[in-house]
């Protein structure tokens, strides 16, 4: 059966794509932030997985204020990485798995989960961001990413969005539809976005550091607690944009000791740096306990 054996997370700020793709990530601001990722870049290639799960949210590109999705799954063959207004960023196309993406999508729905099937649709740095940062940079004419990446929007744009709880809730569900899949799959599964960050309003910069760094401790030692959080405490301490870190939910939802069915995961890289651009950059690496 196929199997999830690690679970990423780490936020997805635009101007870290833009530092990589303009070659500025040994300038004094970006080093710091970019040596916090040379450990994963390392990891990844001594634990490649067959499948990437990819937990993001779409910044009004593949779907507008017209029509928003709460959970929407790609099942395409293939995504381009979209024109956010300056162009598309100069990556590699995302390589999909619709076989794997449609059975997921058939087993979370009938365990009671709503989801949209998107057979076309273009990605933004909500998704082709934390795969620079994990994989490095890629020539799209000459590279590609290392393995084919299901993409799974969440709503965090336009309220009402989905609790914490819901959201862990799904990443249990995703668990035990990819381990009823026949093909004997290595499936990481990734959670973006976050975290605290706000781009409007009296509050435009706020960065909460000590609540960031909590937040990772519970995400790693008491998750179920953590998914009771509720809406209104992310916006007041990690700002209005901060509520990006329900999808982190999604992916620690997805592993064994939720469950029950293992001892809790290996930590085997944790970082926090501030700031970058007006966001805390928060990222882990769990790895399922053999």
């Amino acid at each position: 059966m196929a199997r999830i054996t690690a679970s990423v997370y780490t936020s997805h700020v635009p101007a870290i794509g833009a530092a990589m793709d303009l070659g500025k990530t040994q300038e004094d601001y970006w080093k710091p932030l970019f040596a916090g990722y040379e450990f994963s870049r390392q990891w990844m290639k001594d634990n490649k997985p067959d499948v990437i799960f990819l937990v993001f949210n779409d910044h009004a590109t593949a779907f507008s204020l017209e029509m928003i999705p709460t959970f929407a799954i790609g099942t395409a063959a293939e995504y381009q990485p979209a024109d956010e207004g300056w162009g598309p960023r100069p990556v590699p196309k995302v390589v999909g798995h619709p076989e794997l993406a449609s059975h997921i999508a058939q087993s979370v729905i009938q365990q009671d989960f709503d989801l949209t099937l998107v057979n076309r649709m273009d990605v933004d740095h909500g998704l082709t961001v934390p795969l620079s940062l994990m994989c490095g940079e890629k020539d799209p004419k000459e590279g590609a990413w290392p393995c084919p990446v299901i993409p799974f929007a969440v709503n965090v744009v336009q309220y009402p969005v989905p609790s914490g709880q819901r959201c862990f809730n799904l990443g249990r569900a995703i668990r035990k539809a990819v381990e009823s899949y026949d093909e004997d799959l290595n499936v990481h599964i990734w959670g973006t976005g976050g975290m605290s960050h706000q781009l409007q309003g009296a509050r435009a910069g706020l960065i909460n550091a000590d609540w960031d760094n909590r937040f990772l401790d519970r995400l790693i030692a008491e998750p179920a607690e953590l998914a009771k959080v509720p809406h209104i405490e992310y916006v007041r301490e990690a700002g209005s944009e901060g509520i990006e870190l329900v999808m982190w939910l999604i992916a620690r939802g997805a592993m064994a000791d939720v469950n029950g069915e293992g001892p809790p995961p290996k930590v085997a890289h944790r970082f926090f740096h501030v700031p970058a651009s007006n966001t805390a950059v928060g990222h882990l690496i769990l790895e399922e306990s053999t």
